[in-house]
């Protein structure tokens, strides 16, 4: 008995140093998990603050150009600059617009090799061009034309928002943000299946910009809805928005793949965007919008608006002072009202209303009895305009139109849908991080929900690094189906399988072969390279800003402010919202008792600037602050859509840029610029090769 005593110590001990090195190492794991996260959630804040300043500036920017249509004289150049992005869709001449987008005098020659579409289409004409699109081959222009306008013509008979109805034979797919991310579409095609009468899918807007193949996403579902008008079900989101896509690139990839007919193709979406239902009710218990809700949203109301006026929801329409709605517009505003009533059978009799509450929270009725004037100061608040450099419109005989009470508060019902956020606060603000929508509560979602007798909303507007998330007590869910949509890595993409029994099941993918074999640690450590390149180049363009703001705290002028200074300058010239002390390791070299050389920083922030000889460093300041403005004003000053414009428009490009901004930039460094920029001196500027020339490149990428 002593003897083996005498053996178990020795066991015991080794037990003990193994259950010892055992706990070190779970500790050790977690805490580098932990440290993983930290710089994921870090990196994570950095594009999400970085996209919606973006949005932020390009909300601004409209409100500019809202500003100059509202207060300048038709004969001024600045309005007429601008003036056809404002016009609503001309939906009393039908007959105009099929002859404008016949596509029968578009000869299909024998050298195309790409896919040839039947009309009526069938299953197995989508089916050939979701192979075509698969193995990069592009729609010829005539097929293009013709199956959006086939669309064109169905979802003019289609409500306000659709009715599905779930059955235990098959279940309903939901699907968010694609964002011309076409692998990402395959991918769900590939896991859950073709669309089909026995595999209804919802596709929640945005299908559009920042990818590569927009144009082909919408083809491959504009197919499918064709073939399967009662099983493909496609809402509208913020970004089927003509304006939107002159800033984030739609209206760009259309003309680079069809040069000749890219301008109809345009028009045509245009008209078909503001045609698509607003959202999708499941079995009267699930609402699917793309954005969300406010304390104002009225299913009733959303289902008689007439949403083709609304061409884009960043600007509330202007009606005719003596005109008047068309029979066929009465008539179908009637039988949507008609189709939402018949199709909530369990839905109350009456739609309670609540205060209404206005985009800049101000209520509807307050803002029509403003005076001229505040009308004006609040408008040039929100553009950020000066008004002395205002032309007023003063002649009664002037007023062409006008905005009701009942426009606005259409107007106000779809902003809402398409840009709103949930809050973990009760609740219901502006969106002032987007600069449209509103911030919405638990609260609400609760008020909203039991209202109308419904048991869950499904939206999607928020890129998720899961590709879902659920909030306010699991009632709301945000679904987003594009993977790796800032980096690689950045995030899954998701889509949603529900049956009768309106329980989510949730399908995560990665599109990205080549992030599926890196580990946490690479993973993490390839988007935050990224993103602090983002942020660096963010960080150059305001170069000037944040020395001028660091000498504030430098009286003696030796280079030097404490981490603490830097930190919160940088907040407050970049208004970013970002841990400045956590990322200073990543963004600062080297500091001495907390202080650090400013001058150095800027100096070490890697950005390569084009070699062109310009001498006004005002201007180059305000081109890379304001890069996308400028693009976004070029495509619109590009009415023909050339990829061309004059010396002249490029002058005017730069007025209007120079109005919107409040700074001096002389005609003459305006000229130098033009001619710097001529590089084949024929008197005319191509856009994508100035946009290209004044791209900033971070050359730590390439180390």
């Amino acid at each position: 008995m002593g003897c083996g005593m005498g053996k178990s110590e020795p066991l015991l001990k080794k037990c003990h140093q193994a259950i010892s090195a055992a706990l070190l190492i779970q500790r050790w794991y977690r805490q580098h998990v932990a440290r993983l996260e930290m710089r994921r959630r870090c990196t994570w804040n950095i594009f999400q603050s970085i996209e919606y300043a973006g949005e932020q500036d390009q909300i601004k920017l409209y409100n500019f150009f809202g500003f100059l249509m509202d207060h300048f004289t038709p004969a001024s150049s600045e309005r007429n600059l601008i003036s056809h992005i404002f016009r609503k869709n001309e939906i009393c001449r039908d007959t105009e617009w099929e002859r404008y987008f016949c596509y029968k005098s578009i000869e299909v020659t024998k050298i195309y090799t790409g896919p040839h579409l039947t009309f009526p289409m069938m299953f197995c004409g989508v089916s050939k061009l979701v192979e075509a699109f698969k193995h990069k081959e592009q729609l010829h222009a005539r097929y293009v034309l013709q199956l959006l306008g086939e669309t064109w013509r169905l979802l003019r008979t289609f409500p306000n928002i659709s009715h599905v109805i779930a059955c235990h034979t098959k279940q309903i797919t939901i699907c968010g943000d694609l964002h011309g991310h076409l692998e990402d579409l395959l991918l769900i095609f590939y896991k859950n299946g073709l669309p089909s009468s026995d595999k209804p899918y919802v596709f929640n807007g945005d299908f559009v910009d920042r990818g590569k193949n927009s144009l082909e996403i919408l083809l491959i579902l504009f197919g499918f809805l064709l073939v399967y008008p009662n099983d493909v079900h496609l809402n509208r989101g913020n970004h089927e928005d003509h304006i939107v896509n002159l800033r984030y690139g739609f209206t760009k990839e259309v003309l680079g793949k069809y040069r000749v007919h890219g301008k109809k193709i345009l028009k045509l979406l245009q008209m078909i965007f503001s045609w698509l239902p607003l959202a999708t009710v499941i079995d009267n218990k699930v609402l699917i919008v793309h954005g969300g809700i406010s304390d104002t949203t009225d299913l009733d109301k959303i289902a008689c608006v007439d949403r083709q006026k609304y061409a884009s929801a960043l600007r509330p329409p202007k009606m005719k002072v003596h005109g008047c709605m068309t029979k066929m517009n009465e008539n179908r505003e009637r039988e949507a009202c008609g189709q939402w009533k018949a199709g909530v059978d369990s839905a109350p009799d009456h739609w309670h209303d609540l205060p209404r509450r206005s985009l800049n929270n101000t209520p509807v009725c307050s803002k029509l009895d403003l005076s001229v004037d505040e009308k004006l100061n609040r408008r040039c608040r929100l553009s950020g305009f000066d008004q002395a450099r205002c032309e007023l419109k003063n002649s009664d005989s002037y007023l062409e139109s006008k905005t009701t009470e009942t426009d606005l508060d259409e107007w106000k019902q779809i902003v809402d849908m398409l840009w709103s956020d949930p809050m973990p606060q009760n609740g219901c603000i502006p969106n002032e991080v987007r600069g449209g929508g509103c911030y919405w509560g638990p609260d609400v979602t609760e008020e909203v929900l039991r209202r109308n007798n419904l048991q869950l909303l499904i939206r999607s507007h928020e890129c998720k690094q899961d590709g879902y998330e659920f909030c306010h007590n699991r009632r709301v869910i945000t679904i987003f189906s594009a993977s790796n949509y800032y980096e690689v890595g950045s995030n899954r993409g998701a889509f949603i399988r529900m049956g009768p029994d309106l329980v989510p099941h949730f399908i995560q993918y990665q599109a990205s072969t080549t992030c599926r074999e890196l580990t946490l640690r690479q993973s993490v450590g390839w988007t935050e390279r990224s993103a602090l390149q983002a942020l660096r180049k963010q960080l150059f363009v305001h170069r000037s800003d944040l020395i001028s703001a660091f000498q504030e705290f430098d009286p003696n002028n030796k280079g030097m402010i404490s981490v603490t200074h830097w930190a919160s300058t940088t907040e407050r010239v970049l208004n970013l919202g970002l841990p400045w002390r956590v990322l200073r390791p990543q963004l600062v070299s080297s500091t001495q008792h907390g202080m650090m050389d400013y001058q150095q920083w800027i100096k070490e922030l890697s950005i390569t600037e084009p070699k062109l000889e310009i001498s006004d460093n005002n201007i180059l300041d305000t081109m890379y602050k304001n890069h996308s403005n400028l693009e976004t004003i070029f495509r619109i000053i590009d009415t023909d859509h050339s990829g061309l414009i004059s010396f002249k428009e490029f002058h005017q490009t730069w007025e209007l840029l120079r109005s919107h901004l409040k700074t001096e930039i002389s005609a003459k460094a305006i000229a130098d610029l033009a001619q710097s920029i001529d590089f084949n001196k024929d008197g005319s500027i191509d856009i994508n090769e100035f946009l290209e020339a004044f791209r900033l490149v971070d050359i730590s990428a390439h180390n």
